[in-house]
């Protein structure tokens, strides 16, 4: 089989889809790997890389993407690229498939299997592949380095002649996989950090890290059956938004992570929250990219309030540091096919038996597939 890893258009988007230890591990399977020229460019991978790993490399990223049976990308594709796919193949990417209906739509129609990364169970057995979480972490991490580079203060505590200097306070809301992640460097920094997440498990998560817990009494709540945390009541929302706010108000970094899975990212910072905090906080908001936890912020953007707060909201944390999320990446998509690989006939079987593919897989053989998109 031939797998094509192309480049990825989008501006914003740094990271590859394989790295070159990815590209080895599928070449030692006995498939044909081809990558588009340049594809590990902004990654800190050369083309030498990957043809030493065992890559052909593609200067024809057209022709290759139509020959190709298992096409795996970062980002989810174009319409035009759709046509270009031949019958039958595998598209393994990010498809946000929830927001992206005509695509799906076209996909189905083009009889091409789409299977989203998105939309892999978050199972013991399926961890290998899950690139959500692979990214997530990074993202938690990038979300702390980025505020204490725009801070114009230090986060450790520091006792000097001069007098002593006392720890920054970091608020993380959300205790999800970022949230640990940002926990855990904030800690490593010295930062003094405080925790919320609507989950009981979530909170002790965070005090096994060294933060302490912001508890919030909200009544019944809980996770959905991928990890998630479930949607709030109005009534809960405010209730936490104004416990929040206190903690806010006295913080130096505030990072926030909490998505809803398919939807538009709930707003937990509001400006009247914003106005009643210092001068030169910062506000990093991990959910920019779904529509942001906070009040103002634009994605792909720092914004300055008029009280002075700095409001992060870039987008694509994980791709500030694009060598290692590439090479997670790499790794979701090598475990991901090497997981279901057939080793006799060197083909990656469609099995809707099992329950990893039947979790991930949009559209096969002509139509949409996954229970949850079929209406």
């Amino acid at each position: 089989m031939k797998i094509f890893a192309p480049k990825e258009n989008a501006k914003q988007e740094t990271r590859a889809a394989l790295d070159p230890a990815a590209v080895k591990k599928l070449a030692s399977l006995g498939a044909d790997v081809i990558v588009e020229s340049g594809i590990g460019l902004r990654s800190d991978s050369l083309d030498k890389d990957y043809q030493d790993a065992g890559a052909t490399i593609s200067t024809d990223r057209d022709g290759d993407m139509g020959k190709a049976d298992i096409i795996c990308r970062v980002s989810k594709p174009s319409h035009e690229d759709v046509d270009k796919l031949k019958k039958g193949a595998i598209h393994i990417s990010f498809l946000d498939p929830f927001n992206e209906k005509p695509l799906i739509d076209k996909m189905a129609s083009a009889n091409v299997t789409a299977i989203s990364l998105e939309m892999v169970p978050r199972t013991t057995l399926a961890q290998k592949m899950d690139a959500i979480s692979s990214q997530a972490n990074l993202a938690g991490y990038v979300s702390v380095m980025q505020a204490a580079n725009r801070i114009n203060a230090i986060l450790p505590m520091m006792m000097t002649p001069a007098g002593t200097l006392s720890p920054a306070k970091v608020f993380v809301i959300g205790v999800g996989v970022a949230g640990l992640q940002a926990i855990a460097t904030a800690k490593r920094l010295g930062a003094r950090v405080t925790a919320f997440d609507t989950r009981v498990e979530g909170l002790e998560q965070a005090e096994s890290l060294g933060a302490k817990a912001l508890r919030i009494d909200l009544g019944e709540t809980g996770a959905t059956d991928q990890g998630y945390a479930k949607e709030l009541t109005p009534e809960q929302l405010e209730k936490q938004k104004a416990e929040q706010g206190k903690v806010c108000a006295q913080s130096d970094i505030v990072i926030t992570t909490a998505k809803l899975f398919g939807r538009k990212a709930p707003i937990l910072i509001e400006k009247k929250v914003i106005d009643q905090m210092k001068a030169g906080s910062i506000i990093v908001d991990l959910a920019a990219d779904t529509g942001g936890n906070v009040e103002g912020t634009i994605l792909g953007e720092e914004v300055v309030t008029d009280n002075g707060v700095v409001i992060i909201g870039t987008g694509n944390f994980e791709g500030h540091v694009s060598k290692h999320a590439s090479q997670m990446l790499g790794s979701n998509f090598a475990n991901m096919i090497e997981h279901f690989w057939d080793k006799e006939e060197k083909t990656l079987p469609i099995n809707f038996d099992d329950e990893i593919q039947k979790g991930c897989i949009i559209t096969h053989d002509g139509s949409i597939v996954h229970e949850r998109f079929k209406a």
